[in-house]
């Protein structure tokens, strides 16, 4: 039994890294060695985050919330203020709104095919604190 937490090691967080990296890079002016000192990792990561090879599994981009999470987490690590527990908490919060907007759902069907979308409905009570 595949969990949602690994569909969301597989896809969220290399989607969310891939669109910190993409804004660190393109919209703050940054080379890709600074980007992969902030973020902690290599250079080549960067690379295949921002031509689209990796990280683009799912579609996170156009959905306002995340943008507003990412736009705090930059800040974050471009200012390096060191508050790991406020940039944990935004990540973690952009996750949950992943799945509270289903964005998850297919990838979760298509590793365990047994799954009725309708009916699953575990991401959606996680704000709920069901």
């Amino acid at each position: 039994m595949i969990i949602p937490c690994e569909i969301a090691v597989k896809s969220v967080i290399p989607a969310v890294k891939a669109l910190i990296a993409k804004e660190l890079a393109e919209k703050r002016g940054l080379k890709q060695d600074e980007v992969a000192e902030i973020l902690g990792i290599s250079q080549s990561a960067v690379s295949k985050y921002t031509r689209k090879v990796r990280g683009h599994v799912i579609e996170i981009e156009r959905i306002e919330e995340i943008q507003a999470s990412i736009n705090n987490m930059i800040t974050l690590l471009v200012n390096r203020t060191g508050q790991r527990k406020e940039f944990l908490k935004l990540f973690c919060r952009t996750c949950i709104i992943v799945r509270e907007k289903g964005l998850m759902c297919q990838l979760c069907r298509k590793t365990d095919p047994t799954i009725e979308i309708g009916e699953c409905g575990f991401c959606l009570i996680l704000s709920k604190g069901e």
